[in-house]
């Protein structure tokens, strides 16, 4: 220190540092109306800590800071601490002319900008540019984001207008994320796909989902066309179906088949109209659509989109979110979509959309017409034996980190399985099942690592003493194999025999069957009991209706939770099974009330459960004939359709998943309206095979497929 102290050179720094270190002061204390109080550091603080403690009162950039803390040498340190410092000072003697020059002649807004502008020069003069090269590194952000020229206009306007912000005024972060997200925004940036092979996208279809013949078709007819024509417009597809058939995964597949990046959207529960178009930025805490923020994500402008439940959206009085998207999946209005919070078009005509639902009713008719619906209707006991075969249970046990060697469930546990304790559309029960037995084989499997001492001097051990939690008194099997130089393996627990899953095994982890096969034959054991086919959002149901009389006054009792349109049916069934009570010999001749005396009450079970519909019309007179005719329904038959008072029988809806259910409940009958014939192309051969389906045309028709043996009274159609 004495050495440098004695330099001449670093004797003139040092007196040449002072000098300007004093003028700077002289100005500062001036401004601020301060006299001697900082003067006395040059007078008692050494000169090299004086060059620190200055420096360290500036604003300057990281990398200045770094360069200062490099500076191990004195006069190193000292030379760039005066040169911040001279710096410094000029900048206040410029922003002081700047001020006497304007003084008086313009506004005080236009003084501040003229002073920002001066003083944005001096810094860039001097080399402190350190927003500038933020605002330049944001430009160069933004033209790479090859926007179109309307819009890089428009972004232009608003940087310029950035630029002239001070950091601490409050839309200068609001007006910053908005720029990030211009520069962010893919405007053309693409997937490059894969060279289109139909062979390829139908092997992937078929590995990852069985079934579903119609709708692989659909997507490779789409490839086809991509094939063709490059540029053709993405599909807008629907599926609509009960839960758990693979609609969602569905999406994905179809975006691997394209070589595309996914992305999904989730519209259950979206009552805000802003989720869709995003909120103005006059709104604090705005933020774009869930559209626009997508895209920002997967950062390409040709995603395969997945708008998931889009028939859950609400509406209140923030706005109808399903009417926001009509823009959205309209060909000819998608090309310029407006985000309130973009506030400028943006191209989605490249976007394949692919929309899930589990209603079509409840999708608000102009939606519905913008969308390509594709059913996707439950899987028939067979189409799940092979899901759960080649798709479940190798991914259960991969999950719960089992393999075939200790673990296996046979395919009649699986029929099994399927027939007692699920009877669903889609497979999610059916996996969760699978996955309490996977968990009930890790229990057993760790169960046994921790019994078995592990010996090195052991050759083979049987070991009878584990008890076997699912067969009564069985033993296990396991070899224990030494560990020695010769016998080095990384698992030393091997189990000689797997664990096979059969019924106690089943009973013991998933409890009793919740289903019997002889179910409908057990509850249509008295007059007055029919077997109906109901659809439901998770696919087709089997529903049983009840009728009874009693005494009373004529009245009609229903019972089960049930809409309007289903007591309307029940008052029609009632009033044609009247009209008719003396063909059907319900009534003698000389009677001209069935009801006098008595009333009628009708249920339907599982009142817990919302009904409506007009599809329960023939279940309902066959039930209340078999009443008053005290004769039993056909157990093995169930029907469906609605019916008018002259005793039509009309088509309705649903036709497949209602078969689908009859099949899952051992029914052997159906009873279909005539008109429902044109849907039974729909519903796999396997199924049309296994049932009898009958086709009426009148009510009369019904009755007499509904009795074992036919009506046993004569009927004489009146018109």
């Amino acid at each position: 220190m004495e050495q440098v102290e004695q330099d001449p050179d670093f004797i003139s720094l040092s007196r040449q540092f002072k000098a300007t270190a004093m003028e700077l002061i002289s100005v500062l204390e001036q401004k601020q109306k301060t006299e001697g109080r900082t003067k006395v550091l040059l007078d008692t603080v050494p000169v090299h800590k004086l060059a620190d403690i200055f420096v360290a009162s500036f604003e300057m950039s990281f990398e200045e800071q770094l360069c200062m803390l490099d500076s191990v040498d004195l006069g190193v340190r000292l030379s760039k601490a005066m040169e911040l410092v001279d710096r410094h000072l000029q900048s206040i003697r410029v922003a002081e002319k700047i001020t006497q020059k304007v003084e008086g002649q313009l506004s005080k807004s236009q003084k501040e900008f003229l002073l920002r502008q001066q003083m944005r020069a001096i810094k860039e003069e001097l080399g402190d540019d350190d927003d500038e090269d933020d605002f330049v590194a944001l430009e160069r952000k933004m033209q790479s984001a090859e926007m179109p020229a309307n819009i890089w206009k428009h972004a232009q306007r608003e940087l310029r207008s950035l630029k002239k912000m001070q950091p601490q005024q409050p839309g200068y972060n609001s007006l910053r994320v908005y720029l990030e997200l211009l520069a962010d925004l893919p405007w053309k940036k693409e997937t490059e796909e894969l060279e289109l092979d139909l062979k390829a996208a139908k092997e992937r279809l078929d590995s990852d989902h069985y079934g579903l013949v119609k709708v692989k078709q659909r997507i490779i007819e789409y490839l086809a066309v991509r094939k063709l024509k490059p540029d053709a417009r993405g599909p807008v597809l629907c599926f609509v179906g009960p839960p758990g058939v693979g609609k969602t995964s569905l999406a994905s597949s179809i975006a691997a088949a394209l070589g595309r990046k996914f992305v999904r959207i989730s519209l259950g529960g979206v009552k805000d109209e802003a989720d869709i178009r995003g909120h103005r930025r006059t709104y604090i805490g705005s933020m774009p659509g869930r559209l626009i923020d997508g895209l920002k994500r997967v950062a390409v402008c040709n995603p395969v989109m997945l708008l998931d439940e889009i028939d859950k959206t609400g509406s209140d009085v923030r706005g109808d979110p399903a009417s926001a998207l009509l823009e959205v999946l309209d060909p000819e209005q998608n090309k310029k979509f407006s985000d309130h919070y973009l506030n400028v078009p943006f191209d989605l005509s490249n976007v394949v959309f692919v929309a899930t639902a589990n209603r079509m009713q409840l999708i608000p008719p102009p939606l519905l017409d913008r969308m390509e619906v594709i059913e996707l209707p439950g899987y028939t006991p067979e189409e799940k034996l092979k899901i759960a075969m080649y798709h479940l249970i190798p991914r259960v046990l991969e999950q719960h980190g089992l393999s075939a060697e200790y673990l296996q469930i046979p395919e009649a546990m699986v029929k099994l399985l399927i027939q007692r304790y699920t009877r669903e559309a889609g497979v999610r029960n059916l996996e969760r099942n699978l996955a309490s037995l996977a968990r009930a084989a890790a229990v057993r499997v760790v169960e046994r690592d921790r019994t078995v001492p592990l010996s090195k001097d052991v050759h083979q051990v049987s070991s009878p003493l584990l008890e076997n939690r699912f067969s009564d008194g069985g033993e296990v099997d396991m070899e224990v194999i030494p560990i020695g130089a010769d016998h080095e393996i990384p698992n030393p627990l091997r189990i000689a025999s797997p664990l096979v899953v059969d019924e106690a095994m089943l009973e013991k982890v998933l409890g009793p069957p919740r289903f019997e096969d002889r179910e409908a034959a057990e509850r249509v054991i008295t007059p007055g009991i029919s077997v109906g086919l109901v659809w439901t959002a998770f696919g087709g149901e089997v529903q049983f209706v009840e009728a009874t009389v009693m005494s009373g006054k004529g009245e009609l009792h229903l019972t089960g939770q049930l809409g309007d349109v289903i007591k309307e049916s029940a008052q029609i069934a009632l009033t044609w099974v009247r009209a008719r009570a003396t063909d059907l010999k319900l009534a003698a001749a000389c009677e001209s009330n069935l009801l006098e005396g008595r009333d009628i009450h009708i249920h339907f079970p599982a009142g817990a459960v919302p009904k409506d519909g007009p599809s329960a019309g023939v279940t309902l007179v066959t039930a209340l004939v078999s009443l008053f005719g005290r004769k039993r329904v056909r157990a093995d038959t169930a029907m469906t359709g609605e019916m008018t008072l002259r005793g039509l029988v009309l088509p309705v809806g649903g036709i497949k998943d209602k078969i689908l259910a009859a099949h899952r409940y051992g029914i052997k009958r159906v009873i279909l309206p005539e008109r429902n014939l044109k849907d039974l192309v729909e519903v796999p051969s396997g199924v049309l095979a296994s049932l009898e389906i009958i086709l009426a045309k009148r009510m009369e028709d019904v009755l007499e497929q509904a009795f074992e043996g036919g009506c046993p009274w004569r009927l004489h159609s009146k018109l």
